[in-house]
Order: C-alpha cells, then sequence, then structure tokens
C-alpha cells in the first residue's frame, strides 16, 4: 500500500517518434515539475548550460556543462530542474534502426550497469561534438542530399558515443557523479531480474531484511517514484513489448508478473489510453 499523503502517477510514456531520429536544441526553464516518465525510444543529452539533475533508475546526477546523459528506452527517469534556464542538445533515437545497425550497444551497457552519465572528460568531444553540430545545421538545410548528410552523420556519432562508452565503462572508472543507495541499487536489480514474482513492499522488505517505512521512504528518495508504481510500471513495459511481440493479451499479463488480469487490463489503459488489444492492432 502506498502512504495516503503521497499522490499517485504513472510513469507514463512522453514524446512521439515516428522518424529513425529528432534533434532539439532547448533554451528554456520550465514553469512546472516534470514527473518522472519513460521513452519508447533511447535519448541522449548534452547538457550546455544551467542548473539541472536527472534521476535515472536510482541514479542522481547534478550535470555539469558539456555532460552527456545517455537514456535508454523505458529506463524511468526525471529532471530535477533549477531555478535559472538551461540549455541542452536532446537526439530522440528509435530502438529498431539501431539494433539493426548494431549501434544500440551503449544504450544496452547503460542498462546492464546501471550507469548512465559520461564526464566531458569520458567521451571523444573531438568527434562526438562537431557531429551533433553538423547534425543540428541539418535540421534548416533543404538542399540537394540534406538528408543523406544527416544520416551520414547521425551514423558517425553513434560509432562515436558506442566507441567511448565501451572505453568508459570496459575501464571501470568510478560514477563519482552518481548519487545513489547500493542498497536501492540492489533492490532494483532484484526487481528487474523477474517481474514475475511477488514484489510487493511486504515482500521486499522482508527479502532484504529492511522496516516496511524505511523502503518505502528511501526508495521514493532515491528514484524519485514511489515503490508500488515503479513495479507496476515496469510490468506495463514488459507486457507492452510482449504484445508488439504477438502474445496474446491473457500470456503478456501473465509473463509480465499480473495476477489478476482484470486488474492488467484496467492498469494498462490507464496508462497507455487503449485496451491491450487495441494497443497490439
Amino acid at each position: 500500500m502506498l502512504l495516503n499523503s503521497e499522490p499517485v502517477h504513472h510513469a507514463d510514456p512522453r514524446g512521439y517518434l515516428r522518424e529513425p531520429m529528432r534533434l532539439f536544441h532547448l533554451n528554456n526553464c520550465e514553469s512546472e515539475s516534470i514527473p518522472y516518465h519513460y521513452h519508447e525510444f533511447h535519448k541522449i543529452i548534452l547538457f550546455l548550460s544551467g542548473t539541472l539533475s536527472y534521476r535515472v533508475e536510482g541514479r542522481s546526477y547534478a550535470l555539469a556543462p558539456e555532460d552527456l546523459l545517455l537514456i535508454p528506452a523505458h529506463a524511468i527517469h526525471q529532471p530535477i530542474i533549477g531555478t535559472e534556464s538551461y540549455e541542452r542538445i536532446i537526439l530522440w533515437m528509435r530502438p529498431e534502426p539501431l539494433a539493426e545497425q548494431g549501434l544500440d550497444d551503449c544504450f544496452r551497457r547503460c542498462r546492464e550497469e546501471n550507469r548512465f552519465l559520461l564526464h566531458r572528460n569520458q567521451y571523444d568531444k573531438a568527434h562526438l561534438l562537431p557531429l551533433l553540430q553538423e547534425l543540428e545545421r541539418c535540421r534548416t538545410d533543404d538542399h540537394f542530399g540534406a538528408d543523406l548528410l544527416a544520416q551520414s552523420f547521425f551514423l558517425q556519432l553513434m560509432v562515436y558515443l558506442n566507441r567511448s562508452v565501451q572505453r568508459h565503462f570496459c575501464g571501470e572508472l568510478p560514477e563519482e557523479a552518481a548519487r545513489s543507495d547500493p542498497k536501492i541499487d540492489e533492490i532494483l536489480a532484484y526487481i528487474n531480474a523477474d517481474l514475475t514474482r511477488d514484489l510487493s513492499v511486504n515482500a521486499l522488505s522482508a527479502r532484504f531484511y529492511l522496516s516496511r517505512s524505511w523502503l518505502m521512504h528511501r526508495f521514493k528518495s532515491i528514484t524519485g517514484c514511489p515503490i508500488h508504481q515503479y513495479v507496476l510500471q515496469k510490468r506495463l513495459i514488459l507486457a507492452s513489448q510482449l504484445l508488439r511481440g504477438g502474445e496474446s493479451v491473457s500470456n503478456a499479463a501473465r509473463q509480465s508478473g499480473f495476477s489478476d488480469y482484470s486488474a492488467f487490463l484496467r492498469s494498462f489503459r490507464k496508462a497507455y489510453g487503449i485496451s491491450p488489444r487495441e494497443f497490439q492492432q
């Protein structure tokens, strides 16, 4: 159960992407806080200036200029925005074309290692930053071959990004900028390893020898998300992937950890706005 004083939000999918990639260069100050959410696509953020922190799957990062944040598809995250304006370049990428070209290893490693930040001295700035600038210029280029140039810059960008992630993670460098909790990291790994087992607050507190109240408070403070909602959203994400893969609605519900079929239908419709069958079609 959730504390009655806590407002309940779903980590809803935000944004839609039909093309292979889309770039934004933004410089503004959000007037409202953004709730924790996820995307159906991969996202990278090049932070340029201002005050901004990000929570990503139990990690909290205070970003510095030229830091690069990689957020894989379906990773639950939340920006924590400072009082001043902040500037950043954001690149959205559809997972399927990247996987087909073998360029999604950087996001796979981020998920496996639960590490999402590259400092300005931990990636190949000499190649990556000019390629991002060229990619941005292509947004307003209507001359012959502009689409081919953009595709070329994008492919080069992803090659160098994958190389940077491989070097950084294989070197096992400490992730000094991340605020996290080893116990919550352990619980997150346990949850994501098998969504079909009992992942109630009572079961988790017993499994990890923690008081129920401490677990609820600490999990929320680290991830920005109540534990019940985190588990629910991960199950819904898995169910949506199974539905896309052709599983029946009942099998998708069972394999993603829902023991109550009617509760699954209600939760799915609330999160996605349509029924599982409509989603599949």
